[in-house]
């Protein structure tokens, strides 16, 4: 390359020509559709050739300034310059990189109109490669050069916006490399010459100016917000310069979030933007939406830049100007206008981030604050027929009613009624209509839903909202808002038929309209349930007459008139729900809602098996309750205990199966366990007459020779004869089990199946009872787990040909509804399961149920026990024969049942004694992690053979459901993790969040704590720190954020002398930093390449110093060198406390062996911005998108009746 930027000689200039014709035709044989692919193939091996040539910059340069060239090839030119930049500029000397800067600088100012948009952005890009690399070290008139095209044409003026633009997001937003390597220099630099000197003066006094960088006293917050005036100022602005204040208010944008809020205030950008809210451009309108939604984006504002750029917003002006704007933007279902409809979806974000700064600080609003207007404003957007637009301030209101601050102040209120209508109608079902229905709603979440999982999610968040804005009005006003609760939930009843066929069984529809009616309302019902609780709560549980009127005299509905079996159990629901919350001190109206539901009972018509199903829910449902108000009530039902008795004996009698005669008995046990008011000795005499006979079965020799093998298993649970019955009726030579009917020796197994699982149910009863030790339950209980896992393994199938083995995977092959997985809608999913029942798929169902059953009853079992506390985990012999039990076959599980048992464990491990944590944890910890480790490495390994060797017609549908169902075993088993080693003790925040410096305080963690005992028992460490470096090159990026940060936060917990403290620091400094370089090497992790990079310098930084692993790891990788490596390595050193600085420099060092995106390398196209949902939207799609944290998952220790469903996995 010329460094001197002088002519060339003679040779020289035809040496340029021939390469500039070379690579011409090149360009012409790439984009020429008739070009052979061979053909095409060169030329793009000459073209990536000529970017490593020494003189490409000066071939680039030449190409790129050449007017009367096409296009393409001067963008060609000009991609040589940047290739030359971003890859060669720190092997130039200073007079080369001066002349490449010179060239960017002579190709900016000679850009014009007729120019393409996309030649002028890349000289906008690379002018701003050159400014990250030389901007105030060897550059210091940027800003100068900038003013002065800034005083040039309309379109130099967009060629420096666009280069701010860049610039700010590289700098401040971006995760950018070459920029992280300038440390705050560009940080500084980049405030100086956006702000006003007198704002920086008033706010800076003290600060350093012997470095002057900037140009003129205004900066271009100034400058910019000047050029906006002129555009709007006039009558009529024609296309340029509209595209102008658009290109200025995206510029505000990228700066408006770090920028100096006095600044905003000094050159007036609120008003400017606001300004433009008025255009008649909707591409203006968009731009200033954007740049407002980001200002108040921000978390923070003191009480001055409060008042002087938020309250202007509650003005009766800005007020009246938004909802012009507002009602414009409403578009019509049947004829949606796409750009007017993004407008109101962006509107309504705004909207909402302009209502939390409210809702947070309301007291520094100003008195002429229009409040009373904006808060209408508000409903009329929660009004919306479009959901996604109403979403965000549907949001708003549900935290607005909820704050202190606010919530009660006389503009909410007086808007109460209003909302509470309108979230009472919101509450129906939506997706249980058509798609094709003509709700304007349904219309719309058509048009904004893609997948059926994320419009089950965005409805659930919807729903909740609706039901937490219902719960806070009652809470608040309980009385009046109960009254019209119950009133309009009587009309509804009065009414449920009005326009709809009478009932009949044989049309029987889960999804029917009144059903939906009667459900939207008993919804509103529930959410009011939970305000009154609240509100009873802060009064100290006492009600006077009057509300106890308004809580009882509206439930005398007439129930006996439907004859829905749903409907009798949503009416159930409700009435349980007033006895155990408003109405639990009133124990006669409980014994009245027990009576009820005693008494409740639909006619079976087993010839509709949709109305069959849900008679039986009901009366399983009703179990439930029954066992729900025995918890309760059980001092008020004890004193009429014979009479309880005597009705529940005659419908125990009554029972078709033993599983349901058992839950009966369950109720009276319940009574008699929880009462207080008894003596203990009659009391204990009828508990042993309930447990006697259990224990005695449990002790029985048959019993235990049953436990003793695995055909005697096999028997006990009802599956002995399936294997015989597989190999006789040949099932591997049936195509279609659905369409197959079950001969009657099939559906005699299958009956079998269901009725010896008796013994379960009778032993989870027992375990239940926390009155008896733990050591009464015999050990050989845990054998039930290890038989039930080693049924997955086809290898314990003996009786069994080799040719069928494939046969026992179809069979244990679980179907299963949920949301984020599954298409079409839970009740399609049971309509499909019920269709089955009595066919080979059917029967294959039952042996699933059948497992399923024994498996969660174990694990019910255990955390029921886990509750006696030192009784069960100080057990001499537990420990061993319960890992044993837990995962020796763990692995044969499908990935959806590992993910079921690590959950159900969990709290098991949590619960734990801390003076029993040595006995108990190591062999439950160190099995597990080894089993986790080997079952997801294995499932990971195999998608990935499957995706490389995808062909067309694979079934994708069953390949993404499957990848998911192992991203959520992966999550869980990660979760475990986070829970045992975080530092923080976060169940689950979310997994973008980073805590600087959360390295250095892992060590105050104090040393009774889960993660000092599991960093300091070898056994269990080790484990799990071999699956956290797997779980590194797992492709979950949710995962693998996790236990990047849990690995950070581990890496200084090692730096010591001990033996143990060595040996994990060679691994981690081997086997981890190797794992990182890896995923960091994949394309699929490029959205994690922050994470990485920060763990790969801690690892560097915290063990460089002690072992030379790190360094001969990174010399190891290609085209390391002893020199870069160890100068990276004290660059790393001198940037710890700059943890952005700390990843630009691993990324420098590793920038050859980054993957990048798929649309970076140009295999699909970059997606259109205004087709993007924006991060509001995207949160509203996940599931509890207003929850910050997991929420854990344990048993329900009431849920006896829940155990054991017939139907497949939900």
């Amino acid at each position: 390359m010329n460094g001197t930027g002088g002519s060339p000689s003679l040779n020289d200039q035809n040496k340029t020509a021939d390469v500039d014709a070379q690579i011409l035709h090149a360009l012409e044989v790439i984009h020429d559709p008739r070009s052979p692919n061979l053909l095409r193939q060169k030329a793009s091996q000459y073209l990536e050739e000529i970017k490593l040539d020494k003189e490409a910059p000066y071939h680039g340069f030449g190409l790129a300034s050449a007017k009367a060239k096409p296009a393409v090839v001067r963008h060609f030119g000009l991609s040589l310059l940047d290739h030359a930049i971003r890859h060669g500029w720190a092997d130039y000397t200073l007079d080369q990189r001066t002349a490449l800067r010179e060239w960017v600088l002579s190709l900016s100012e000679v850009v014009a109109t007729d120019d393409p948009l996309y030649l002028r952005n890349k000289i906008a890009e690379i002018w701003v490669e050159v400014a990250k690399r030389s901007w105030v070290l060897e550059w210091m008139d940027m800003d100068e050069l900038l003013v002065r095209l800034w005083n040039g044409s309309v379109v130099q003026k967009m060629l420096v916006l666009t280069i701010l633009e860049t610039l700010s997001e590289d700098i401040f937003g971006n995760e950018d490399a070459a920029a992280g390597l300038r440390g705050t220099d560009l940080n500084r630099a980049f405030v100086d010459i956006f702000t006003p000197a007198t704002v920086l003066t008033e706010q800076f006094p003290s600060r350093e100016t012997s470095i002057n960088v900037r140009y003129g006293q205004e900066g271009w917050l100034s400058r910019i917000g000047d050029l906006v005036d002129w555009c709007t100022g006039e009558a009529q602005i024609d296309e340029p310069q509209q595209a102008c204040v658009v290109k200025c208010l995206s510029t505000l944008k990228s700066a408006i979030g770090w920028i100096i809020p006095r600044a905003l205030v000094n050159t007036r950008s609120v008003r400017r933007i606001c300004a433009c809210l008025a255009s008649a451009n909707m591409s203006v309108q968009l731009a200033a939406v954007d740049a407002l939604y980001t200002l108040y984006n921000r978390s923070r504002f003191s009480e001055d830049d409060f008042r002087d750029l938020v309250c202007p917003l509650y003005g009766q002006e800005i007020i009246e100007l938004l909802r012009r704007l507002y009602e414009w933007s409403i578009v019509d279902a049947t004829n949606i206008d796409e750009e007017k409809y993004l407008l109101s979806k962006k509107f309504s974000e705004m909207i909402f981030n302009i209502g939390r700064l409210l809702e947070e600080r309301p007291s520094l609003a100003a008195k002429d604050n229009d409040l009373g207007s904006f808060f209408d404003l508000l409903l009329s957007i929660v009004k919306n027929k479009s959901l996604h637009v109403s979403i965000p301030a549907l949001h708003l209101w549900a935290k607005l009613l909820g704050s202190d601050k606010i919530g009660g102040s006389p503009a909410v209120t007086a808007r109460i009624g209003e909302l509470l209508e309108t979230c009472s109608h919101r509450m129906i079902r939506y997706e249980a209509l058509p798609e094709n229905s003509s709700n304007p709603s349904i219309i719309f979440l058509n048009d904004d839903v893609d997948t059926m999982p994320e419009r089950h999610a965005f409805l659930g968040n919807y729903s909740r909202f609706c039901n937490q804005i219902v719960e806070t009005i009652v809470q608040k006003q309980p009385v009046d808002a109960l009254y019209h609760i119950l009133s309009q939930a009587d009309h509804v009843l009065d009414h449920l038929y009005d326009g709809e066929p009478s009932f009949q069984p044989q049309t029987y529809s889960k999804t029917s309209v009144p059903l939906l009616r009667i459900d939207a309302q008993f919804s509103v019902i529930e959410a009011a349930l939970k305000g009154c609780a609240k509100w009873l709560s802060n009064r100290g549980n006492s009600t006077d007459e009057r509300e106890h009127d308004v809580m009882t005299s509206n439930l005398q509905v007439k129930t006996e008139i439907f004859q829905d079996p749903l409907i009798k159990e949503r009416v159930i629901q409700l009435a349980v729900g007033f006895a155990t919350g408003p109405l639990k001190r009133n124990a006669q109206f409980a014994f009245r809602v027990f009576e009820y539901t005693l008494d409740t009972r639909c006619p079976d018509e087993p010839a509709f098996a949709t109305y069959s199903d849900a008679v039986k829910d009901l009366h399983g449902f009703c179990l439930h309750q029954l066992q729900r108000l025995a918890m309760r009530f059980p001092d008020y039902l004890i004193t009429i205990f014979d009479e309880v008795e005597k009705r529940i004996n005659a419908l125990r009698q009554s029972a078709v199966d033993e599983q349901t005669r058992v839950r009966y008995s369950s109720v009276l046990f319940i009574i008699t366990h929880r009462a207080t008011i008894v003596d203990e000795q009659p009391r204990e005499a009828r508990l042993e007459l309930f447990l006697q006979p259990l224990i005695l079965q449990w002790q029985s020799n048959n019993l235990s020779r049953s436990l003793s093998s695995f055909d005697g298993f096999c028997e006990l649970v009802g599956l002995g004869g399936i294997q015989h019955y597989i190999s006789v009726r040949r099932l591997h030579q049936v195509r279609e089990w659905s369409s197959y009917p079950l001969d009657e020796e099939g559906k005699l197994l299958q009956l079998h199946m269901q009725t010896a699982l008796e013994v379960f149910v009778a032993l989870s009863i027992f375990a239940k009872s926390n009155t008896y030790k733990a050591q009464r339950v015999p050990l050989r209980a845990t054998k039930t787990l290890l038989s039930a896992h080693a049924f997955h393994d086809p290898a314990n199938w003996t009786h069994l040909p080799c040719e069928l083995k494939d046969t026992v995977h179809r069979i244990l092959t679980d179907r299963f509804w949920q949301v984020g997985i599954s298409t079409g809608s839970r009740d399609e999913f049971y309509a499909k399961v019920g269709g089955t029942k009595t066919t080979l798929e059917g029967f294959a169902s039952s042996v699933r149920a059948t497992l399923r059953a024994v498996r969660e009853t174990g694990y019910r079992i255990l955390y029921y026990m886990s509750l006696l506390g030192d009784q069960f985990y100080g057990h001499e012999e537990l420990p061993g024969p319960l890992a044993h039990a837990l995962f020796t076959d763990a692995c044969a599980l499908s990935t959806h049942q590992m993910a079921i048992m690590v959950e159900m464990i969990r709290p098991i491990i949590d619960n734990c004694p801390l003076a029993l944590r040595s006995h108990f944890l190591p062999p439950i910890l160190a099995a597990m992690f080894q089993q986790l480790d080997r079952k997801a490495s294995a499932e990971w390994d195999k998608s990935e053979q499957r995706n490389e060797g995808a062909a067309e017609g694979d079934n994708l549908a069953e390949e993404m459901r499957d990848e998911s169902i192992l991203r959520q075993m992966t999550f869980t088993s990660v979760m475990v993790v986070v829970g045992l080693l975080d530092p923080q003790k976060i169940n689950a925040p979310g997994p973008d969040t980073v805590v600087e410096g959360s390295s250095a305080d892992s060590s105050k963690v104090p040393p009774d704590t889960l993660r000092s005992f599991v960093l300091n028992t070898p056994e269990i460490l080790k484990p799990v720190i071999l699956f956290c470096t797997h779980a590194l090159r797992m492709r979950d990026t949710r995962s693998c954020s996790f236990i990047t940060r849990v690995l950070r936060s581990l890496v200084p917990e090692f730096d010591g002398p001990s033996p143990l403290a060595v040996d994990v620091r060679e691994f981690i400094s081997m086997e981890v930093l190797k794992a990182c370089i890896t995923s960091l090497h994949d394309s699929y992790f490029v959205d994690l390449q922050k994470d990485l990079a920060q763990l790969i310098a801690s690892i560097v930084t915290t063990y460089g110093s002690k072992t030379e692993t790190p360094r001969q790891i990174l010399l190891s990788l290609p085209g390391m060198t002893g020199e870069k490596v160890d100068r990276a390595m004290h660059q790393l050193f001198k940037a710890q406390q700059n943890t952005r600085q700390q990843r630009a420099l691993v990324l420098d060092l590793l920038a050859g062996l980054r993957g990048v995106s798929i649309s970076e390398q140009g295999k699909i196209a970059k997606p259109d911005t205004k087709k993007l949902r924006s991060a509001m939207q995207e949160r509203y799609m996940a599931i509890d998108a207003h929850s910050d944290g997991h929420k854990e998952a344990s048993p329900d220790p009431a849920g006896i009746a829940n155990l054991y469903a017939q139907e497949d996995m939900k």
